[in-house]
């Protein structure tokens, strides 16, 4: 089918032709999981949700701003793709989904979140880089099991001294918002891996050294007059890093290769594709 066929038959509101996009759902994928990404789709259809084994639903790219509430007897589903669609607010049945461990959220108009979220005790992979929060979702601190956590190209200024007490916490990702300084709570939160706050308004780093588990701080593209120092091994991409400004220049691209690699060995996460 061509997506100008697609295109049309998405703006047709009715279960079968919603049906029509997705295909014939009548057996359980054998690796239950199922990938209904970059079909247009408005309404998910009903008939995605009778897979009560599935374990993976990819939604993505899709023109999704609801989903119906048989989302819920999905109970050991562990990764839901959302992202790149129309979300203004996080649906409540996501929160309802006991066993969920990875969600995406990423490339939404999201700019907050339920206090129900706070229910997804398995939760440990959180992406929500990308949408529109303006202030940091506090109920993001009531995850206890959080690992890692995108927050990306957001317009938030600061984070909250609540974030310290996720003691699970490895990696946070701030790339791209309006922090004005570096997180004090940050400081306390000894076991980070990763952090990173490319691309902010940050003046001034404090000393890191002192952080046992940190691995890698990417802090470049800020308007600081120094670098962060850090203890012995760890990783620094930014300004007046381990090499000097002339080798950080011909070197870039080796880098940025470089520390894409030391991330999926600090945290290995399971990524998708659309």
């Amino acid at each position: 089918m061509g997506n100008a066929m697609r295109g049309v038959i998405a703006f047709i509101p009715s279960e079968h032709c919603q049906r029509f996009l997705v295909g014939d759902l009548k057996e359980m994928p054998p690796d239950r999981t199922l990938d209904l990404s970059s079909r247009q789709l408005r309404r998910l259809p009903v008939a995605a949700c009778v897979f009560t084994e599935l374990v993976k639903l990819y939604l993505s790219d899709n023109n999704l701003s609801s989903l119906p509430a048989e989302l819920q007897d999905l109970k050991k589903l562990q990764l839901l793709a959302l992202d790149f669609n129309c979300f203004e607010e996080l649906p409540a049945v996501v929160c309802r989904l006991p066993q969920l461990s990875i969600l995406y959220l990423g490339n939404n108009r999201l700019y907050s979140l339920p206090r129900e979220l706070r229910e997804l005790k398995e939760l440990n992979t959180l992406w929500l880089e990308t949408n529109c929060f303006t202030v940091f979702p506090k109920v993001v601190c009531e995850l206890s099991n959080l690992k890692t956590l995108h927050l990306g190209y957001n317009q938030i200024q600061s984070l909250p001294k609540e974030l310290g007490g996720l003691e699970e916490l490895r990696s946070i990702w701030l790339a791209g918002n309006q922090l004005a300084a570096f997180p004090l709570v940050l400081l306390e939160m000894h076991l980070l891996a990763v952090i990173d706050v490319d691309r902010n308004k940050i003046r001034y780093f404090p000393n890191l050294a002192h952080m046992q588990g940190l691995k890698l701080v990417i802090y470049d593209h800020n308007p600081c007059v120094n670098a962060p120092a850090v203890g012995e091994g760890v990783r620094r991409v930014g300004r007046w890093a381990d090499s000097s400004d002339d080798e950080q220049d011909d070197d870039g691209s080796k880098v940025a290769s470089e520390t894409t690699a030391e991330v999926t060995e600090v945290h290995p996460e399971e990524e998708h594709s659309i």
